[in-house]
């Protein structure tokens, strides 16, 4: 889709979008947050490994070197062990002190080697999740661009930037933390076992035996606790909305008087964000001084047993100096499986969130349409078109319409009649159930979207303007426009005041302390059409958001504007299409009366009745 294109989408479907679909933090629960649970564990554990496939030889690597630092870490303590063999078996004569020496040279070489196979797993690691959150992102970024409108109505703008941002930072961390923790607690949790009972068996079974009596009570714990942060993941996610929402309609707030009932609100989940927080953080802090109590356990077993089988001359010294570091060799990774087993399932339900995103239903393949040529005449056909958003509910019935080249065609109707529906249709957005649109004589279908979307200029009642400079927002989707050409649309729209009175002109930064008004942003998104300058128009009751004086002013702007080319106006307040070649009268999804204003008029029908009730509105107000 071309930029222009995109920049349509993006305007049609912010206009679209639910206030609520508008929100960032309290827009809805984020995805991958503690406590989440993947709905199939193993089919998302699937999808992933075969969407990491081109990086497993690499992660394969990771794991080698990964687990050569595990081995070092096991070989360690029983050089230690033949060390204090040597040390106590010639406690009266004399030591071996070369063989100590070499021992000791023989650990220092082989602990280097463990470090830097450490340092490279987790560099790995790091390159890996690093590629893999970039290969996400641009997957998702590809896809937006190529799914319907529909979706983004029935999905929030909020969820799908969870998807991009937490969800996508999620499964990454999830690779690189909990799957290369998980593999090297396996190894050493295995590892020390087999050293273990290769060294003693029954010191293995007391240090076993005793970690086992920690671990269950640990896992006790852990269990009583995970609802705590379940829960406060779901205040955190009310409290945000509650502010956001509350602070972006201070203003009502402020106009109905209820700022006593929103402050109970706030009160109320502020006092269960601090409850669930401080249960949380309480069975948390549980967790560092029970895995000390393990340790030590493990190590008084050891002891005590090692002590008693030592008197009775059936145990060696240095075993139970080697056993003092197995046990916490053997505790350590049985609390890291514990805690990758925990991180997995969140990885494992923010991966899936991104797969259902990247696996939703895409708009039809265009790839064997022929690109559009040659000069756009704008003439329009309408035949036969029907169209619901359901199957069970259509909105436009056997709509039929012919737009001369040039003409401007003005539709009005109560709302929910299918006005914006129509320009919806007539841009793409959506496809006819049934019926055609052509352009210039070719149907819309056999049109690319990207081709459709570069033969409209558009401007919607909601304004969009991003962060960036007033020019970046003036010529956006347009290269080499200049100053010159900026100064001719500007004065057109009643806008070159108000640059020259900027302290940066057309590059001073559009941002919150400008504190534009409505008028001047819809007049900002106008001269933004104008630049564009494309062959047909589109224009959802532009000038709705600004004054008398001014709206006279981008009426005349319009008029030049629209000169030579087809346009659109869907118009609320009459006045302003009275001048339209064609002006389609909507009811119930049915053209009822077409005309121009004077011809309508003379018919004394529902547009009379319409013109009349507004003007007589007006005349009151």
């Amino acid at each position: 889709m071309s930029e222009n294109g995109e920049r349509k989408v993006m305007e049609q479907n912010e206009k679209m979008s639910p206030p609520a679909a508008r929100g960032g933090p309290g827009a809805g629960r984020l995805g991958g947050g503690s406590g989440e649970r993947a709905k199939d564990f193993t089919g998302a554990l699937k999808k992933l490994l075969l969407y990491c496939k081109s990086f497993l030889p690499v992660f394969a690597v990771a794991v080698i070197a990964d687990i050569i630092g595990v081995v070092v870490r096991l070989i360690g303590p029983g050089k230690i062990s033949d060390i204090t063999s040597m040390i106590t078996e010639n406690i009266t004569g004399e030591i071996d002190l070369d063989g100590i020496v070499s021992i000791c040279v023989f650990l220092i070489v082989l602990y280097v080697i463990g470090a830097a196979a450490s340092y490279a797993s987790g560099l790995i690691m790091t390159l890996i999740t690093q590629r893999l959150n970039y290969q996400m992102r641009d997957d998702i970024s590809k896809k937006i661009t190529r799914l319907p409108i529909a979706y983004f109505q029935k999905t929030s703008t909020g969820d799908v930037l969870s998807r991009v941002t937490n969800d996508v930072d999620t499964v990454g961390q999830t690779i690189q933390n909990s799957v290369s923790t998980l593999i090297s607690a396996v190894t050493m949790f295995v590892g020390c076992i087999f050293v273990m009972f290769a060294t003693d068996g029954r010191m293995a079974l007391t240090a076993i035996l005793s970690s086992v009596i920690g671990f269950v009570f640990m896992l006790l714990i852990m269990n009583k606790s995970q609802k705590y942060f379940r829960s406060r993941q779901i205040v955190l996610g009310n409290l945000n909305g509650h502010v956001e929402e509350i602070y972006s309609g201070h203003n009502i707030v402020r106009l109905f008087n209820g700022e006593g009932k929103e402050k109970e609100k706030f009160d109320k989940l502020n006092r269960e964000m601090c409850d669930n927080n401080w249960k949380s953080q309480f069975f948390s802090g549980l967790m560092q001084p029970l895995m000390g109590f393990i340790g030590n356990l493990g190590y008084v077993a050891v002891c005590i047993v090692g002590a008693l089988l030592t008197l009775n001359g059936s145990l060696d010294l240095s075993v139970i100096v080697a056993f003092m570091m197995y046990v916490r060799l053997f505790t350590s990774p049985l609390s890291q499986m514990a805690q990758a087993a925990t991180n997995l399932q969140s990885g494992a339900a923010a991966s899936e969130r991104v797969f259902e995103f990247l696996e939703a239903e895409e708009m039809s393949d265009e790839s064997a349409l022929t690109p559009h040529s040659g000069e756009v005449r704008g003439e329009v056909d309408f035949s036969h078109v029907h169209f619901g958003y359901t199957p069970d509910k259509i909105i436009i019935n056997d709509f039929n319409c012919h737009v001369n080249p040039g003409e401007q065609v003005a539709i009005v109707g109560p709302t929910g009649t299918g006005k914006t529906t129509m320009v919806n249709l007539l841009m793409r957005f959506y496809d006819v159930n049934s019926g055609s649109i052509k352009i210039d004589g070719t149907p819309t279908s056999e049109i690319s979207r990207h081709d459709v979307h570069d033969m409209f200029g558009m401007v919607l009642q909601d304004t969009w303007l991003f962060y960036g400079t007033i020019r970046d927002n003036l010529t956006y989707g347009k290269k080499d426009v200049t100053d010159e050409e900026l100064d001719k649309i500007c004065a057109a729209t009643g806008l070159s005041h108000f640059i020259r009175t900027l302290p940066d002109g057309y590059d001073t930064i559009l941002d919150e302390s400008l504190n534009l008004s409505a008028g001047q942003k819809q007049l900002l998104t106008i001269a933004r059409a104008m630049v564009e300058n494309a062959p047909m128009l589109i224009l959802d009751e532009a000038t709705s958001s600004v004054d008398t004086r001014t709206e006279v002013l981008i009426q005349e702007a319009m008029r030049k504007l629209t000169e030579g080319r087809t346009s659109f106006v869907i118009a609320h307040r009459l006045s302003t299409i009275r001048n339209a070649d064609k002006i389609l009268v909507m009811r119930g999804g049915d053209i009822v009366e077409a005309g121009t204003h004077d011809e309508l008029m003379a018919m004394n029908g529902f547009y009379a009745e319409l013109y009349s009730s507004q003007f007589a509105n007006e005349e009151a107000s």
